[in-house]
């Protein structure tokens, strides 16, 4: 009987890539956009009033500083830690060693989790949606338009979408898991071929002794009656 590991297990992603190139790919995609993050809260630092966003009383009754360099200072951290994962999986996948790819994967489980739960408080709490379109600023294109509408076709196009979200982030994860077992298993068979080869060079007698023939005994010697 297949496992439902074996059943969805393949080597190939996005019908024509290998799923290690697809990983490869994949961790260089993110590398790049955690970098532009990055240097955009890094000139947020050098510059911090070009950059630092204010809500006027207008909306909120008080001025509430959105990004301080508390903030910024945790987002430049956690942008690192990101490039960090991102680079090991790259690497992990380029010269197929599978422990480096095991950070990544936990991360994509847990980027799910986290949509997962947003999509759930929005079935459970259906306001909060109001609520978030609230707190947008004025400025906010089409933010009348959409809070106009109906909050039951609003909240089933935010789980339509989330939903496409979910779907799409659950392909990635299980490539990078295909990608995973791909060069587990690719390490585990040349460990035992390598295994068998000394075991069989250990067992077998050398060739010289094999092939060796013996020496033949001398014949008798004749006597004279």
């Amino acid at each position: 009987m297949i496992s439902p590991w074996d059943r969805w297990y393949s080597t190939s992603c996005c019908l024509c890539c290998h799923v290690r190139t697809g990983t490869i790919i994949l961790g260089i995609w993110y590398m790049l956009i955690n970098a532009v993050v990055l240097l955009i809260l890094l000139s947020a630092l050098n510059d911090p009033v070009q950059y630092r966003y204010h809500l006027t009383s207008s909306e909120l009754g008080t001025d509430i500083d959105v990004m301080d360099d508390a903030n910024i200072c945790i987002a430049t951290a956690i942008s690192l830690l990101m490039i960090l994962i991102c680079g090991m999986a790259t690497y992990g996948a380029y010269k197929q060693h599978a422990a480096w790819i095991i950070p990544f994967f936990c991360y994509q489980i847990f980027d799910f989790a986290l949509n997962t739960l947003v999509a759930i408080s929005v079935v459970v709490y259906p306001n909060t949606v109001q609520d978030y379109l609230q707190q947008l600023p004025g400025t906010f294109p089409y933010k009348e338009d959409i809070m106009s509408t109906n909050n039951m076709c609003l909240i089933f196009a935010v789980l339509l979408f989330i939903g496409c979200i979910l779907s799409f982030k659950a392909y990635l994860i299980g490539c990078v898991w295909n990608c995973y077992r791909y060069v587990s298993g690719r390490g585990t068979t040349e460990v035992l071929v390598y295994v068998t080869t000394n075991d069989t060079t250990v067992l077998l007698p050398p060739y010289e002794e094999a092939v060796a023939i013996p020496p033949k005994e001398p014949p008798p010697q004749y006597m004279e009656a």
